[in-house]
Order: C-alpha cells, then sequence, then structure tokens
C-alpha cells in the first residue's frame, strides 16, 4: 500500500514536472519522423494480465513488422531522434502514466512481451506477483544492452537465451528482500546513470561461440552471483496469462 501510494505521488508529480518536456520531445518526434508520437506495446503485467505499455516512439512507424522484437545498437529502425531519446532512457518517460493507471511500478521487473515470457513461464509466474516497473537493478546492470546485442549475429536468439534468463535470475532474486530504500537508490541510480553495468566483448558474431567467450562464471559474478534458470520450450501456461 505504501509502494502504491508513493508510485501516485510520484507519478502524478512527474507528469506535472515534466510536461514541458512531454511537449518538445512529442513535436519533435512528430516532425522528424511523423507518424504517431507515442508506441504501444502488448506487455505482461501484474498477475499475467496483458497491458499496452507506453514509450515515446523511438523507432519508423510500423517498425515490428521490419524486423525483430529486439533492438540493437546500429539498427536502421531508430530515427535520428530516437537514437537520442534510447540514449537518455527518455522514450521511457511516458510509463509514468501506465503507473499512475497501475499497470506498473516505479521500480520493478521490465515488464515483458508474452512473447519472450513463454520461454520461461515458471519464472514469469512467480515474478508477475508484482507490478513490472519502469527500471530495476537490472535495468541499470544492462543499460549497454543494445551494444551487446549488437555484436551478437541473431540479437533476438541472444536476448531469449543469455540475456533474459541473467535479468530473470536478479528480478527472482529482489522479489522479498527489495525495500523502499532499495527503490529510492534504483530511482536515483537510474536518472543519474550510475553504478555498475555488465560490459561483455563477444569475441565472435556466432551466438554458440560466443557462449565460449562468456562463460556463466563471468556473468554470476557481475550480477552478484544469482543462478539463471533454464530455457524451456512451451507454450506460457494458462495460470499466467
Amino acid at each position: 500500500m505504501i509502494k502504491r501510494s508513493l508510485d501516485i505521488v510520484a507519478s502524478l508529480g512527474g507528469i506535472v514536472l515534466l510536461a514541458p518536456l512531454f511537449g518538445a520531445v512529442a513535436l519533435a518526434v512528430k516532425l522528424t519522423s511523423g507518424g504517431p508520437v507515442f508506441y504501444r506495446q502488448v506487455r505482461l503485467g501484474r498477475h499475467g494480465r496483458p497491458f499496452r505499455i507506453l514509450k515515446f516512439r523511438s523507432m519508423v512507424d510500423g517498425a515490428e513488422s521490419r524486423g525483430t522484437r529486439v533492438t540493437r545498437s546500429g539498427d536502421e529502425r531508430v530515427t535520428s531522434v530516437g537514437r537520442f531519446l534510447r540514449r537518455h532512457k527518455i522514450d521511457e518517460l511516458p510509463q509514468l502514466f501506465n503507473v499512475l493507471r497501475g499497470d506498473m511500478s516505479l521500480v520493478g521487473p521490465r515488464p515483458e512481451v508474452p512473447e519472450f515470457a513463454a520461454h520461461y513461464p515458471e519464472e514469469f509466474c512467480r515474478l508477475l506477483i508484482v507490478r513490472p516497473g519502469i527500471t530495476h537493478r537490472a535495468t541499470q546492470l544492462f543499460r549497454q544492452e543494445e551494444d551487446i546485442l549488437g555484436k551478437a549475429q541473431d540479437p533476438h536468439r541472444f536476448y531469449v537465451e543469455k540475456i533474459l534468463p541473467r535479468k530473470l535470475a536478479i528480478y527472482l532474486a529482489d522479489l522479498d528482500r527489495t525495500t523502499l530504500v532499495d527503490d529510492l537508490r534504483t530511482i536515483l541510480g537510474t536518472v543519474f546513470d550510475s553504478g555498475t553495468s555488465i560490459e561483455i566483448e563477444l569475441l565472435s558474431n556466432d551466438v554458440a561461440r560466443a557462449d565460449a567467450a562468456t562463460p556463466a562464471e563471468t556473468w554470476l559474478t557481475t550480477i552478484g552471483g544469482e543462478a539463471a534458470p533454464p530455457r524451456r520450450e512451451r507454450s506460457v501456461s494458462s495460470s499466467l496469462l
């Protein structure tokens, strides 16, 4: 209840304070690439209920029909304004409206698309007892995610098999041990772009060879020892959705 109350106050205050920035970004997006100002995508919310996440559009209109769901550095679908928005995470700010509506929290596991959640149904069933968030400790650790994916030959596969399970391990480890002080620290770290991040130098563009170049021990040491769950090929269970 306290967390939800703080979410409401903070999101409403943020929307009011950032209104001029919202207007400027909306104008820049509209003038430079046409199309809609906002991008909406279905994500899994608390208890597996789907909702539409809101972002400033940073890619060309209809980008999902032109490639994979994951975005890598140098992705040609990202607009010139979009690159700036993504670099500084400004494209995520409209999610304050999702927080105000109750779809999300300021701090929590990032909401995932059903397609990716289907690979780890048991973990997501456990994870979705809480509201997803705009930011999280894992968000800070993986803030170079697009650069990492840019070095993989198959970024979609690399995300599902390497990055997502590590994020899940962190999310699940934090479920019962995160406090309001931890949340505040996470918010400040996100705003000021501080804290540890994972830097991975892949030695090959082949995902299979990347495994050997980036052993699990390296990942686990970097993220604090949380073990990544194994991937399971099956549909998302009815209990999740």
